[in-house]
């Protein structure tokens, strides 16, 4: 008996067990519901299906964030709530461990973004509002940037138009709560060097 309790498999199991209190399926996999003690000090609280975090779950970092919602084969995917360390927030949709799809960002700073993200980025149609001023930006977005048609609204003006990169470009115009407009274009100046 001494020897089974000293044994490598024996010392596999009871490490394993160690970090996994749960639900198992007829294989030993980890299936339904179960707890994970991760070694680098994460923890998983949630379903699994074939050893794989799937279903409902919530992980939390080591580092203090934290996300609840959906996962599919150890990846986020369908809707969850991710809580970043530094304060900031995203809920929405998931895909492949990724935001994709729509959802709403909460920046540490109090600035939101609502709309569609693609591969981790600001991608599609969405809006900004800007904390500080109020002012936001509603429109295109590439790649986490500003472009394509919108509109940027501020307190007591808007400008409709194009952007690149962040910045106004081509036609455009401004629209005063006062009733007068301002049409123009934004040529990009050239830098001396």
């Amino acid at each position: 008996l001494d020897s089974v309790t000293s044994s490598p498999l024996k010392q596999f199991f009871f490490t394993f067990d160690q970090e996994y209190d749960g639900e198992r399926n007829s294989e030993g996999e980890r299936h339904g519901r179960g707890k994970a003690y991760l070694p680098n000090g994460d923890t998983y609280d949630g379903e699994y299906k074939h050893g794989f975090r799937s279903g409902q779950g919530t992980y939390r970092f080591r580092n203090g964030a934290c996300y609840t919602g959906e996962y599919l084969q150890n990846k986020k995917h369908g809707q969850g709530i991710f809580y970043y360390p530094d304060g900031s927030k995203y809920e929405g949709d998931w895909v492949n461990d990724q935001r994709h799809g729509y959802g709403e960002y909460t920046y540490a700073n109090g600035d939101i973004y609502t709309g569609e993200w693609l591969n981790h980025n600001r991608h599609g149609q969405g809006t900004y509002v800007y904390k500080d001023t109020g002012s936001k930006y509603v429109g295109g977005w590439v790649n986490g940037n500003q472009e394509g048609e919108a509109e940027l609204i501020h307190l007591n003006h808007r400008f409709k138009g194009k952007f690149l990169n962040g910045n106004p470009v081509g036609h455009g115009k401004y629209v005063f709560d006062i009733g007068c407009e301002q049409h123009g274009e934004y040529v990009q100046s050239e830098q001396v060097k």
